[in-house]
């Protein structure tokens, strides 16, 4: 479908539903009257905030010696840990490749990358607009000067190059966390030995 529409809460429930009860992504998008990438974006967000939302329902329990609880002690008190069982979740976290202990702040990054993206291509659907609205003759007033055309394709620019940049920032921080957990594991497999 070329017309898109901004979907409610309560069709991207129904699109999740009926996802998951087998219907195509392009049976969803004519359905709602959007394209086939927005359906699969809902999908995307709900998958992701079903992974932010993961309850931890499971216990872990293992024997281990003195000198070895000794020494898993210390080597939390070093990095700040203040209990063995939040030491024990991130190591679990970190040998999955996931370890972000600040969920939270990603997430709500996460959010606001969006939002800039969303408003980013706003701004250049806008631009599209002025461009088109010139080249047909239309554009007689002030405010479709090719100077404003051009300020407003910059404005598009800037505002999804800084989601780009948050999205980086998000991803150093998480790989900068993930070689600190590998180094942890590894500080915990020496003290083993």
């Amino acid at each position: 479908m070329s017309r898109t529409k901004r979907l409610t809460e309560i069709e991207k429930m129904q699109i999740v539903r009926e996802a998951a009860e087998g219907v195509s992504t392009s049976e969803l998008a004519e359905r709602f009257e959007v394209t086939s990438r927005a359906v699969r974006y809902v999908l995307k967000a709900d998958a992701e905030r079903q992974a932010d939302a993961a309850i931890p329902v499971s216990a872990v329990s293992v024997k281990v010696t003195t000198a070895e609880l000794a020494a898993l002690d210390a080597v939390l008190a070093s990095a700040g840990i203040e209990s063995r069982a939040e030491g024990l979740r991130r190591l679990i976290q970190a040998a999955g490749g996931v370890f972000v202990p600040d969920a939270q702040m990603a997430a709500e990054m996460a959010r606001y990358r969006a939002s800039l993206h969303e408003v980013g291509n706003g701004v250049a659907q806008i631009a599209k607009q002025m461009a088109q609205a010139n080249r047909q003759g239309q554009g007689a007033g002030p405010e479709f000067t090719e100077l404003r055309l051009a300020q407003m394709r910059g404005l598009a620019r800037f505002i999804l190059d800084s989601a780009d940049e948050i999205d980086l920032l998000l991803r150093r921080r998480r790989d900068g966390m993930q070689l600190q957990a590998t180094a942890a594991l590894r500080e915990f497999a020496h003290a083993a030995e």
